[in-house]
Formats: structure tokens, C-alpha cells, sequence
């Protein structure tokens, strides 16, 4: 009696649909694929908390039963259920190991396309195939028919036309794309393409993920994907940049030109969102580099349109203040902020401006005298001058008005100065 051929499949497979066209496509012919009931609590337990892999995941499985339906494959789910204490430990392996065990107890091949668990399970003696990414031509993305020449940002959510914000900066205007709302499907579709584009290609990142969002920079797009529990339902929010803009086009004075890159200096470009401010700070990044100073920048997501050479850092664990321990051991000139917002992000900004580097930071304030207010309470009063010497004030795209920070003490009424 010949013995059935098996195959388990881990989370990667299943997520990354390749199985799945694998079978469609007449390989592992006669082979009875079995998924392990950890597998299925994994997937489970990302689609409750609003991850759209967990989704993605649970739809090629029933694409799997469908199949079994229809006599192409044979299907069969085994194996225990994870513990809480072993799901708590899933990024740890243990889910992992759950489903190398089904793989060891069927005597089955292993098919993956983690690096790591190919090797794990070769290293445990299991007959393991390795499905290697594929490097296809990037298509298309669905979010960009949204786009036209003019487009700044679409706003894409279940139920609801879809709108985009045309125009210029600071001449902008809220436009129907269509009379048809967009459907859930649709939007889930767009989801998924992102998600791929993030792994596959080297100029795009899933920059934020939480439970319920996710947020892509993909080339100069930033996406916000948003579902439930953060939202009320399937949103979509793509932005972009509609033009590269060098500083020379601000027309600067010359005292300002020659103030920015005279000396490292502690500079806030403020504005409302959406005035330009990170437009701004990337062309004085620009010059900066182009004048000799070595420029780094900090964001979360990394959006600026900088050149290649200027290094842009994302948070260390989602903590800012470890990416500024890195920055001073490489030791740049400038560094750029995007955004400064929370208290800790002040903090980072004026302990790394003491140290002597210089830096350019993008707070949001609706007038000038609000980016040093929001520094009072969060730096030491004494210091502001030392921390911040200059704020660029940005209004629909130009730069409204400069302030000199200075720090002086009035002599109380009745007394002289000595």
C-alpha cells in the first residue's frame, strides 16, 4: 500500500496565497493538505484585532475548502488549539513549533516562505520546501486610478462616494470622484495590494501598524488604512506630494538663506496641516546637503521627499529617543524632525540640539507664537533660546513670517539696572 503524500503549509504560505495557486496550478497532485489548528487560531486572532493579514489569511483558507468541495484537493484540519500562554508567545515560535509538530506527526513536507522556520525545520529533520518571494514586475496599484495630476489626497470608506482634495497647496477643494460608493471588496482588494507592494518592493514599507490601522509609505504615497476597532468602518487615506520644490522657489530673503546654513542652529517650521511644512523642511534638507552638512532625518512614517543620500530613520521599537541615541553616534550636522508633537518629542528635540547637532523640527500651530508655547512646559524655560533660535512660519505653501527667538529679563518697575 502506497502511503499518502502530505503537505503542511505554515502561516507564511497561507497569508502570501502561494499554496493556494500552487495547487491550482496541478502541483502536489494527490496530496492531502493538512492545516494545523494553531494555524487557523493565529489567523483568527489577527482578524479580531482589525489586521488585514488575519483577513487575507482566513479567505485563502476558505479558498482551500472550496477547493476540497470540489474534489481538487483533499482537506484536513488537526492538531490542538493554542493555549492563551501560547498564543501570548507566538512571536516567540510557539505557534511556530505547534504547527512543525503536525508536519513531524503526518510525516508530511513542510512548506514555507519564512527564512527562518525553513531552517528550524530543517535543523528538527523535516523535508522542508522553501518558497522563495517571487521578484515579479510591480504592477499597478488600484489607489493610483484614484489619482490625477492635481490630486493632493483620495478618501476612500465603505458605503461612501469617493472624494479627492484637488488643487495646489492652500487652493484646494473637496471633489466627488464618482456617484458609486466604494464597496467593502473593493476596498479590501486595495488592502491587499498594499500589503504585497510593502513586501515586495524595496521603496515601499508598512511604516505603523496597531490594532485596526495600518499605515504604508509607498514611493511618495503615505496611506492610512483604518477598520474597526479604530474605526467605524473600512477607511482609505492616500496623500501625496503634487511637486518637488526647491527653496530657492520660496524666494527666501538672503538674511534667511544665510541664517539656515550659516551654523547649526534649532529651527521649528510651523503651520497648519496641510500649509507645506514637510514640503519646506525637505528643500532646506536638500540645500543643506548640497552645502556640505551631513543630514538625517527622523519620521514616523518616512515621507519626506529628500535626495538618496540623505538617510531617513523611522522610530527603534516605536521610541524616537533610541533612534537619537543612534543619531549621535553617527554624528550628523542637521537632522531633520517630522513630526514634533508630544512632550517626549520636545525633549528628544532639545537634548539633541544641546548636544550640538543641528536641527530642524516640523510642529503644527496655527500662528507662529504657538510652536514656542508649545515648548514652554516641556523644556526648561531658561534654555528655549539655545533649543530654538528661529521659527519659519508656513501658510498655503510660502513662508508667512520669522521669528528670532531671544531670551531677555525686564527690569521690575521702580528698580535699575546695574
Amino acid at each position: 500500500m502506497t502511503k499518502e503524500f502530505c503537505i503542511v503549509p505554515d502561516t507564511s504560505v497561507i497569508i502570501d496565497g502561494r499554496i493556494t495557486a500552487k495547487l491550482k496550478a496541478g502541483e502536489f497532485k494527490s496530496a492531502r493538505v493538512i492545516i494545523a489548528e494553531a494555524l487557523m487560531s493565529e489567523l483568527e486572532a489577527q482578524a479580531n484585532r482589525g489586521k488585514e493579514m488575519g483577513f487575507k489569511g482566513l479567505e485563502e483558507l476558505k479558498e482551500l475548502s472550496d477547493m476540497a468541495k470540489r474534489g481538487e484537493i483533499t482537506l484536513e484540519f488537526t492538531g490542538k488549539r493554542p493555549s492563551l500562554e501560547q498564543i501570548k508567545l507566538a512571536s516567540g515560535g510557539e505557534i511556530d513549533a505547534m504547527i512543525r509538530s503536525i508536519a513531524v506527526e503526518n510525516n508530511a513536507l513542510f512548506i514555507t516562505s519564512d527564512r527562518v522556520q525553513s531552517e528550524v525545520a530543517r535543523a528538527k529533520g523535516l523535508n522542508v520546501e522553501f518558497l522563495i518571494p517571487l521578484m515579479e514586475e510591480l504592477k499597478v496599484l488600484s489607489i493610483e486610478d484614484y489619482f490625477t495630476d492635481d490630486t493632493l489626497s483620495v478618501h476612500l470608506k465603505v458605503n461612501v462616494q469617493p472624494c479627492a482634495k484637488k488643487g495646489t497647496v492652500g487652493k484646494q477643494k473637496l471633489v466627488k470622484i464618482r456617484e458609486e460608493a466604494s464597496t467593502e471588496k473593493e476596498l479590501r482588494t486595495i488592502t491587499r495590494e498594499l500589503i504585497e507592494r510593502a513586501k515586495r518592493d524595496p521603496d515601499s514599507h508598512l511604516e505603523i501598524e496597531y490594532d485596526g490601522v495600518m499605515v504604508f509609505q509607498i514611493g511618495s504615497m503615505r496611506i492610512a488604512v483604518a477598520q474597526p476597532p479604530f474605526s467605524d468602518g473600512l477607511e482609505i487615506t492616500a496623500v501625496r506630494p503634487v511637486a518637488h520644490v526647491r527653496l530657492d522657489d520660496y524666494k527666501l530673503s538672503k538674511e534667511l538663506k544665510t541664517r539656515i546654513i550659516e551654523r547649526q542652529r534649532g529651527i521649528l517650521v510651523a503651520g497648519p496641516p496641510g500649509a507645506g511644512k514637510s514640503t519646506f523642511a525637505a528643500s532646506v534638507a536638500e540645500v543643506l546637503f548640497e552645502q556640505g552638512f551631513i543630514v538625517k532625518t527622523m519620521e514616523s512614517p518616512r515621507d519626506l521627499q529628500v535626495p538618496e543620500a540623505i538617510t531617513q530613520y523611522a522610530p527603534i521599537q516605536r521610541d524616537m529617543e533610541k533612534t537619537a541615541d543612534i543619531l549621535l553616534l553617527v554624528r550628523p550636522d542637521y537632522t531633520i524632525y517630522d513630526e514634533v508633537r508630544k512632550t517626549k518629542d520636545f525633549q528628544v528635540f532639545a537634548d539633541m540640539r544641546m548636544a550640538g547637532v543641528g536641527m530642524i523640527g516640523v510642529v503644527h500651530a496655527t500662528r507662529g507664537v504657538d510652536a514656542i508655547q508649545r515648548l514652554i512646559g516641556r523644556v526648561e524655560l531658561g534654555i528655549i533660546p539655545q533649543v530654538v533660535d528661529t521659527v519659519i512660519f508656513i501658510d498655503k505653501g510660502e513662508v508667512s513670517k520669522v521669528y528670532d527667538v531671544i531670551f531677555t529679563v525686564k527690569v521690575p518697575q521702580g528698580m535699575i539696572e546695574q
